[in-house]
């Protein structure tokens, strides 16, 4: 693989870029997370059950996994910039038509635009990482996007709880175009273009396709795809069922997800943080080996609590999924920078295929999965420790693999992590 063209010189100060990147990944996660609390309004107002309501979920994820694998090699083709413009103004476009809605089948086709849109911000913002820094200080900044970007499931049902006690459901979708209108005009003013044409791709759907056929059957990437997906899913599994967690087994109330959400986050960010701090200071290899450690001994708490009680209550139900999502943000940018280097004239395409892997696993667990073991807390304790447990199997695979190629080659850097 030739090697990407020489990095472009920024006109945007680190610190600013964290701050826009975040905010981009942020309006995916404000689309899911913010209209938990309406969930019982919505469904009321439609004549809609519990399973009808989980499908605004798995509509936007279906169609956000189906853009996913056309945002990031656009942006090889055509720049960076030009594709998140486009993905905000069609989001923009698709939330009034939500705000708008008069029954379930329109919000539900106006939540799969919302999908097909909603990608550009964390798919084609991780590429631009990879375009400007390298090593240890795209390590630094992938930490200070997720930390960014983990407020939002926190701040976001929160935010809706809000804005249903002063008013009725549509406004939560007015706040979501005036939330894509700001990101806008942010990035149409200070954003660069950090892929320069002469490193652009050439848009042919024959290449892209079979680009993206060696990208998928690389073994590589296959395995590093799925540790990242299964590791996020043993968390996903509680997020996409939050409404039914928080109103159902917790009996909390639609202005308390925090309760869920805050812990949960706050250990997100500090996964990230302490990820950030540890680039160059500590291998990759050995911080994914922590965060999968760390997210294990959380499932062993969750596990011993739901045995030990039958009625969840908090703090003691959530605490375990602080120190989870800890040690997912320990995982997640080492692996994704990973995957990044192994294509380093195609990160938009690399970066949409790990997405598209994950969202196909998170859409089917929200749509399917989800419904049949959201009434139980158990039952979402045990599907979690599955999913971690193949997240941990396919890296560990990945480990065995890379180390057995580097004793055989004299050198170091295929081992996961170490080419950071």
């Amino acid at each position: 693989m030739s090697t990407s063209a020489k990095p472009p010189t920024l006109s945007i100060s680190i610190r600013r870029l964290a701050l826009l990147l975040g905010g981009l990944a942020m309006f995916g996660p404000f689309s899911i997370d913010t209209i938990f609390p309406a969930f019982p309004a919505i469904g009321a107002q439609f004549g809609a059950d519990k399973l009808a309501m989980q499908q605004t979920i798995s509509v936007y994820l279906v169609a956000y996994a189906a853009m996913s694998i056309v945002h990031g090699p656009l942006s090889d083709a055509i720049g960076r910039r030009k594709v998140i413009l486009g993905g905000l103004i069609v989001f923009a476009a698709a939330s009034v038509g939500c705000a708008l809605a008069k029954d379930l089948p329109t919000l539900l086709t106006f939540r799969a635009l919302q999908g097909l849109s909603s990608g550009v911000g964390l798919i084609v913002g991780r590429a631009v990482i990879r375009d400007v820094l390298h090593g240890d200080d795209a390590q630094r900044l992938m930490s200070q996007v997720s930390m960014i970007f983990g407020v939002a499931p926190a701040v976001a049902p929160v935010i809706g709880g809000w804005i249903l006690g002063w008013s009725h459901w549509p406004a939560i979708f007015w706040f979501l175009v005036v939330f894509a209108v700001v990101l806008l005009v942010a990035v149409w003013r200070v954003l660069p273009e950090t892929h320069l044409p002469e490193a652009r791709l050439p848009l042919v759907p024959r290449r892209l396709l079979r680009d993206y056929v060696a990208i998928v059957i690389n073994p590589r990437f296959q395995r590093l795809a799925a540790a990242s997906a299964f590791n996020f899913a043993a968390l996903w599994v509680y997020i996409s069922s939050a409404p039914a967690f928080v109103l159902d087994i917790l009996k909390l109330s639609e202005r308390e997800f925090g309760w869920f959400f805050v812990p949960m986050i706050s250990g997100m960010v500090l996964g990230a943080f302490v990820s950030g701090r540890s680039a160059g200071k500590v291998s990759g290899e050995k911080l994914v080996s922590i965060g999968f450690a760390c997210s294990a001994l959380a499932m062993a708490l969750n596990l011993g609590y739901n045995l030990w009680t039958d009625v969840p209550q908090v703090p003691w139900a959530v605490l375990p999924m602080a120190l989870n999502a800890f040690g997912i943000a320990l995982v997640f940018p080492i692996v994704t920078l990973s995957i990044l280097d192994m294509y380093p004239r195609q990160r938009g395409s690399a970066s949409s295929l790990q997405a598209f892997t994950s969202l196909v696993l998170n859409a089917f667990i929200a749509g399917v999965l989800s419904p049949w073991i959201s009434d139980h807390s158990l039952w979402l304790v045990g599907v979690a420790i599955a999913f971690l447990a193949l997240g941990w199997m396919f890296w560990r695979w990945e480990a065995h693999v890379s180390h057995t190629a580097a004793a055989c080659s004299g050198e170091s850097t295929t081992v996961p992590g170490e080419t950071l």
